[in-house]
């Protein structure tokens, strides 16, 4: 009997323990709260995009974040500077077959296809759902197409929805008049879907860009040419994996997008190099874990951020982020986020 009394005297030293740490941690939450609260009221996060006025420099990357639905109860979208949505295209696309997603040192490829169900479903679930549930939040729908005019046909039909915000144009998508050559690794082709979105909105228009180029300066060049009211990047890069013991590619394409902190030193080279290109505001993404790698890239040049990869490891990522740049400012002595926007010395 003796050694199960002791054990539940165990149990119950261990239970108050356990609410004694509880309690600490609920007080620590509290007591950072209100620091962060303090922080927040102190230092002016705004940042502007092409006309785009934002609370803050934190977006979330197209298709890491959905739109919004599945991260609501791990994060306050509420406090995100936008939301930018999963790629919708004019007709359903069933994306590729499986397995499509890896994971690298440092990093993950996919290989999705930009599967979704459409821009009238989009319209009726996530949209509305967003309207509801976030209506101060701005909305930037990521847009895809196989052909110019399917760009346009998204465009044209989200024209008439209010709470549209802003386009994110995808032109990582293969170009099938062009013989499946995807429209951001040309210049011309680039300018334009570019040219045909911008004919049909007043809204921002973003342009997000591919890293698989020889000269992403040049791309960033010719779509601001066309009417871009910024541009975005790094896409993912192109990658792929393999399983030595079956001697088979990890991806059902074999090839995919890597992304993930992997590929934050190339992302920052090029958000740098295209922030110095263009007189349109950048939108910074690619590895952005934590505070201090969003701080790098609005150094380099960016006006605002994109979490994407962060929010597979950790559905809080953006929140998390967006707490680290204000830490961040609050210890350099920082009073204006916009301050820190091409800052690097060099």
């Amino acid at each position: 009997m003796r050694p199960r009394v002791l054990g539940l005297r165990a149990s119950r030293l261990r239970a108050n323990s356990e609410e004694r740490t509880r309690e600490s941690a609920r007080s620590s939450h509290a007591e950072w709260t209100a620091r962060e609260i303090a922080v927040s009221s102190a230092i002016d996060m705004r940042v502007s995009v092409g006309g785009l006025e934002l609370r803050n420099p934190v977006l979330t990357a197209s298709g890491t974040f959905a739109s919004g639905r599945e991260f609501a109860d791990f994060a306050d979208i509420s406090r995100l500077g936008a939301i930018v949505t999963k790629g919708v295209s004019n007709e359903p696309w069933s994306g590729n077959d499986s397995p499509r997603i890896a994971e690298t040192a440092s990093g993950m490829l996919n290989s999705i296809g930009l599967q979704n169900p459409g821009v009238e479903v989009f319209v009726e679930r996530d949209l509305a759902w967003l309207a509801e549930h976030a209506p101060d939040t701005p909305v930037v729908v990521n847009v895809s197409g196989h052909t110019a005019q399917e760009y346009a046909a998204v465009i044209e039909r989200l024209e008439s929805e209010s709470s549209v915000a802003a386009y994110e144009i995808n032109i990582s998508c293969p170009n099938v008049d062009a013989g499946g050559m995807t429209f951001g690794t040309d210049c011309v082709s680039a300018a334009a879907v570019t040219r045909a979105c911008r004919a049909l909105t007043r809204r921002t228009l973003i342009v997000k860009l591919t890293p698989n180029v020889t000269d992403i300066a040049d791309i960033a060049r010719s779509v601001e040419a066309e009417g871009a009211d910024g541009v975005s990047l790094i896409n993912t890069l192109l990658g792929m994996a393999i399983d030595a013991d079956r001697r088979r590619p990890m991806l059902a394409r074999v090839v995919g997008g890597l992304s993930g902190p992997a590929i934050k030193p190339v992302a920052l080279r090029m958000v740098w190099q295209v922030a110095r290109a263009v007189q349109v505001p950048v939108v910074g993404m690619g590895g952005i874990m934590d505070g201090t790698d969003a701080v790098e890239f609005l150094l380099a040049g960016a006006s605002a951020v994109a979490v994407g990869t962060a929010n597979f490891v950790d559905p809080a990522a953006t929140i998390r982020v967006l707490d680290g740049i204000e830490a961040y400012c609050q210890r350099q002595g920082v009073a204006r986020v916009a301050d820190l926007i091409g800052a690097l010395e060099t």
